[in-house]
């Protein structure tokens, strides 16, 4: 009996305006599979994700996630991890109510804890090494111990197809290193398909199945040693673009608004491949 893949997008575009960010684009990401999504500033990379999540139309093509045509009211079965961005120092919520929101926050009226919620809610915190910090009140945690919890928000259902929006921005190395992890072991555990948008593939590169870059309006997918590549991305960029190891680190130079060209460490020393 064949398995319905956590996620297939089929003859995908979409535009702004009268300019095409991409066209054509054909995605069918299996059970347990890695995606990286690169590609400068304006390329389309956090509308796809929106797309997927129902919140954004594409311009043309399908999206079928969890074996459902993507709808606007959403799918509870998928995970989302967004950008980092500091919450309001004066909200009111502790960091354990960030990760009760994912438990039970679609239950209509109050929520009301019950012991299972609880159990749960401190299962996750556990998980996603937060317990030393999760009765503070979050406008008071840092940005890495804000978005581990979102991380354990994102886990709460248990999300076959999750989806990660630059998640590492502005965090320092130590919690790159743990968000990366957390994500990794539940696509591990639980055989979750990861879309993971990121402007450095560095601190991923050797847990990443598949590449989807998107640049110029076009589109390339494949390996990392088959999309990383000083002849793929030039092409792909329609001027000289270079990919450069700078130590334990893979560094992309001269490609127009190039967000990914960066200055943070590799996570990891390998140049990519399946984990």
């Amino acid at each position: 009996m064949s398995v319905e893949p956590p996620l297939h997008i089929e003859n995908a575009a979409l535009r702004r305006g009268d300019r095409e960010l991409w066209s054509g684009l054909d995605l069918t990401v299996q059970a347990g599979e890695f995606i990286a999504v690169l590609g400068p500033s304006g390329s389309g990379k956090t509308t796809l994700l929106r797309a997927i999540l129902g919140l954004d139309r594409l311009s043309d093509g399908s999206i079928t996630a969890l074996g459902e045509k993507v709808q606007r009211r959403g799918n509870r079965r998928i995970g989302y991890i967004p950008q980092q961005r500091p919450l309001d120092r004066d909200a009111s919520l502790r960091g354990r109510d960030l990760v009760t929101l994912g438990v039970n926050g679609h239950r209509f009226g109050l929520p009301i804890p019950r012991r299972a919620d609880r159990a749960r809610v401190d299962r996750l915190i556990e998980a996603v090494g937060a317990t030393a910090f999760a009765d503070r009140p979050v406008g008071e945690l840092s940005g890495g111990e804000q978005q581990r919890l979102r991380a354990g928000q994102a886990l709460a259902d248990d999300p076959r197809l999750l989806l990660c929006d630059e998640p590492l921005t502005s965090l320092d190395l130590a919690n790159q290193q743990a968000v990366t992890a957390l994500i990794d072991r539940h696509r591990r555990e639980t055989g979750a398909a990861v879309l993971f948008v990121t402007h450095d593939i560095n601190p991923v590169l050797s847990r990443v199945d598949r590449i989807l870059y998107l640049a110029g309006g076009r589109f390339m997918l494949g390996t990392p040693e088959e999309v990383l590549d000083s002849r793929v991305l030039s092409d792909l960029y329609g001027t000289e673009v270079y990919v450069l190891r700078a130590g334990d680190r893979l560094v992309v130079v001269g490609a127009p608004d190039a967000d990914e060209t960066h200055h943070h460490h590799a996570d990891h020393p390998h140049p990519g491949g399946t984990s």
